[in-house]
């Protein structure tokens, strides 16, 4: 029997919990994330028809909107009780569309109902304080899933049909990848420049050694290049050598540092990024399960606001395990610094900070759970904590004047306040010097006073190299795009996958590098979409966005201003011609593909037989390529990749024939490097004897082809082909990456010619484990299952102990990603991917068989 009382929430998990506090009155309900979205083809957003939008359900969504339509039925009142965000009202209202549509909400009660935590009281709370849908927040989705259906299907066919090989454009992806791409180009122009600092060992007239950094000399103040050479260095060091050295200032003051905010979605990422090694995704996903397990607050906010409920349980926590030192006056209140911030919802922290972690509390569900919701806790308890107290030491040492000046710096601890709990990572040095600073304010200085005599022990000048800008980490991209307003917190997450997914990026050491297929995406939209991957214009439009959740613009209007533009944006590409846009890409991109300039664009394959070939860009079916202008007289083409002098030369002699290595022992059979279309690859040819005789192949096909004019001439069928022999085709193997051209010879070549190679016999299952290079790179092969070899790893070498991990850590996966997924079919975190479209040919021909029954019948 059903309750009369219907609670719909958007994961099995989050009704699993809420059903715990609410009576036999309700019965709660799934919908398993968004229910349904635009049709994904063209037409499903209607500029022309006031921006009518037209929607599906999703694969998975039908099972359960037909449970929730049951449910409705028998029920007098229906709760819409999804996330307290954007993304919620939208999942509420796409079900109550979906009720209206069939009738069945007339003669009930809808409510609409949030909670900011799972807690029993919260939940409770909640239900008596229901509300109608929020229509400007329902606005401000529909207008923001709009703009990115209208860029999604208008963008990505333009690069389509001018970038051959290139994925889809997304509006705020497009712009994230601008971010990288830049920073790459930074750094590729980046030019070091060296500088030299002095550091000088003392001791007090007591004895006691200290440090200083020479920063005055020849009574100027030095700058961080002002010394720029040895031979400077070396002059600074004899003056300083020259001098009686005296305590001449001392410098004294104390102070207060205080506590980081608690978390709001972005820095949240970050600090699980810097912290705990997360990924964005990841850390999404183990705090949505910490919220639906009732143990932390909604996780996708900008508000770093605390309830006061929370506030006296943290002061309450902080005098009992920490006392009364650590607990200031008054609590502490704080506002969001982020660009675009909305300060609606609660900061990200405990539901009960009384669950102290590794003390007492709830179980947590895995590893990471624990770790997440520890980082949490500590975050939230040190935003309440009493500041931190240093007292900062500047000493000036010289010899009165002030021809050269020495500088001490020291910091001490006095109180750590808010540090006894939590420290707040922080993210890349901007250089060598800036570390170096760091280094002094760690350091304790002996007691000293002024006037006082010091010896000097040493004098050492380091030479320095300023560093180029480091590339984006996923914190500090996250950083970056808050800072600027691109997007929100609670999308960033996607982006970055997306950015991963298409291939525009790859992670290496946990930083984005761009690939080439990004780069030529990013310097095509830059140049003939310069508007919509400003950003500026991508971070006003997020204002407009959310000027709309608040009932202060109309979303229609804004998607109208935004259409004329962009319409005409597109339509103007209409006319550009593939060589207008590979000329463009070719000279902006020139720099980066080849460093060397004019000297780096000959080709070497054909400058012998073609004349002076010059590489460029070219565009192909499969996407761009780097190709001579003598093609296809040169045959000479390689992948976008940034060359290697050495190495491009080696792959340009391979371009129009192949180099002969030797020939194996003790068969004579030749082997060779060569070049194909996939990379350079040795080849042995096959043993002479192997080869079939076609004496007697070549006499049956003359026999056979005469017997065949015969019977055609007679109107008969003619007797059947004979068989080819079978040749042989010669073995080849692909290089392992990382493996140069140049290195290759002849005992290489047998080497990866006898892959794939036997390791040896798993200790445990007795299966024997194999080594070798295919489609994806180098592997080991074990009960029939394919793992790929780590890049720090030779193919070549690796051995069983070796193997063994890498085959062990790719089953620990395997599990991981199977629960991850068993999950997801639960938390609603996940909108259902479309189910392939039926084959028209076996939808033909199940209607001939229909047809032609019925004509038997008839």
């Amino acid at each position: 029997m059903s309750a009369p009382n219907l609670v719909i929430v958007e994961s099995p998990a989050k009704a699993k919990t809420i059903e715990k506090y609410l009576g036999s009155e309700y019965t709660v309900l799934a919908s398993f994330g968004h229910v349904r979205d635009l049709i994904n083809k063209d037409g499903s957003v209607l500029p022309d028809e006031d921006f009518a939008m037209k929607w599906q359900l999703g694969e998975r969504s039908a099972k359960h909107i037909s449970d929730i339509k049951k449910a409705v039925k028998k029920a007098d009142a229906v709760w819409l009780a999804p996330d307290p965000d954007r993304e919620g009202e939208a999942i509420a209202w796409h079900v109550q569309e979906i009720l209206k549509e069939d009738k069945l909400l007339e003669g009930k009660q809808v409510h609409r109902v949030t909670f900011n935590e799972i807690t029993k009281a919260a939940v409770q709370e909640a239900f008596t304080h229901a509300r109608g849908l929020d229509q400007p927040l329902i606005n401000a989705y529909l207008a923001r899933r709009a703009l990115d259906y209208l860029v999604g299907f208008n963008l990505s066919p333009v690069l389509w049909r001018k970038l051959p090989g290139s994925r889809s454009a997304g509006r705020v992806q497009s712009v994230a990848l601008r971010l990288i791409c830049e920073r790459e180009a930074e750094i590729e122009i980046f030019k070091p420049q060296e500088y030299w600092s002095i550091e000088a060992k003392l001791h007090t007239a007591e004895g006691a050694p200290f440090v200083a950094r020479l920063t005055n000399l020849a009574g100027n103040k030095l700058g961080k290049m002002d010394i720029g050479d040895e031979a400077a260095a070396i002059k600074a060091v004899e003056r300083i050598n020259n001098k009686s050295l005296s305590i001449q200032k001392i410098e004294k003051k104390q102070v207060r540092r205080n506590p980081s905010p608690p978390f709001i979605t972005s820095s949240l990422q970050m600090e699980a990024s810097r912290k705990l090694g997360m990924s964005a995704s990841q850390a999404m996903r183990t705090a949505q399960s910490l919220y639906e397990a009732g143990l932390i607050t909604y996780m996708r906010t900008d508000g770093t606001t605390l309830s006061e409920d929370a506030v006296s349980q943290a002061r309450s926590v902080i005098k009992s395990e920490y006392g009364d030192k650590y607990l200031p006056d008054v609590q502490r209140l704080y506002k969001s610094k982020a660009k675009n911030a909305q300060e609606a919802h609660e900061a990200i922290r405990p539901t009960d900070l009384s669950k102290i972690p590794g003390k007492s509390g709830a179980s947590m569900g895995d590893e990471k759970e624990r770790r997440l919701y520890e980082l949490i806790w500590k975050r939230t308890m040190a935003s309440q904590m009493e500041n931190a107290v240093m007292d900062q030491m500047k000493v000036d040492v010289s010899d009165g004047t002030d021809d050269v000046i020495l500088r001490a710096n020291g910091s001490v601890v006095t109180f750590d306040g808010f540090l006894t709990l939590y420290q707040e990572s922080t993210d890349d040095a901007d250089s060598d010097n800036d570390a170096d600073k760091k280094d002094d304010k760690d350091r304790r200085l002996p007691p000293m006073n002024e006037g006082e005599n010091t010896k000097l022990i040493d004098v050492t000048p380091d030479q320095h190299f300023t560093q180029p800008p480091p590339r984006y980490s996923e914190a500090t991209l996250v950083k970056a795009m808050e800072e600027m307003g691109i997007g929100r917190p609670s999308t960033y997450a996607s982006i970055m996958q997306v950015l991963r997914d298409r291939n525009y990026v790859e992670m290496n050491a946990r930083r984005f590098v761009p690939q080439d297929r990004g780069r030529v995406v990013t310097t095509f939209l830059a140049k003939f979409f310069t508007k919509y991957v400003d950003y500026d214009f991508t971070a006003n439009l997020e204002e407009e966005l959310d000027a709309i959740a608040s009932g202060n613009a109309e979303w229609k209007d804004s998607l109208r201003d935004f259409w004329v533009d962009f319409k005409a944006a597109v339509d103007e590409t209409k006319e550009l011609t593939i060589t207008e846009v590979i000329d463009y890409l070719d000279a902006d991109l020139g720099p980066h593909f080849f460093p060397g300039g004019d000297e780096a664009r000959k080709c070497g394959a054909c400058k012998d037989t073609h004349g002076d070939g010059r590489l460029g860009l070219k565009l192909g079916k499969f996407g761009a390529f780097i190709g001579c202008s003598n093609y296809s007289e040169c045959k000479f083409t390689k992948p976008l990749v940034v060359p290697d002098g050495e190495e491009d030369a080696d792959l340009a002699a391979l371009a129009n024939e192949p180099k002969a290595l030797g020939t194996e022992p003790g068969t004579g059979r030749t082997i060779s490097l060569r070049r194909g279309p996939y990379g350079p690859y040795v080849q042995i040819d096959p043993a002479p004897e192997s080869a079939p005789d076609m004496g007697p192949y070549e006499a049956e096909m003359k026999v056979w082809e005469e017997a065949k004019k015969a019977a055609k001439a007679e109107g008969k069928k003619g007797p059947k082909k004979p068989k080819k022999p079978t040749v042989p085709k010669p073995k080849r193997q692909g290089l392992p990456k990382g493996m140069a051209v140049g290195d290759v010879d002849l005992e290489a070549a047998l080497g990866l010619l006898a892959l794939p190679r036997e390791v040896g016999t798993h200790p445990e299952t007795g299966l024997l484990i194999e080594a070798g290079i295919g489609r994806f790179g180098p592997f080991v092969k074990h009960d029939g299952k394919f793992t790929s070899i780590p890049k720090d790893d030779d193919v070549m070498s690796i051995g069983m102990n070796r193997a063994v991990d890498i085959i062990a850590a790719k089953m620990e996966r395997d599990a991981a990603k199977a629960a991850a997924k068993e999950a997801s079919k639960n938390s609603g975190g996940e909108e259902p991917k479309k189910a392939p479209a039926k084959k028209k040919k076996a939808k033909k021909k199940t209607t001939k068989k229909k047809t032609a029954a019925k004509k038997k019948s008839a």
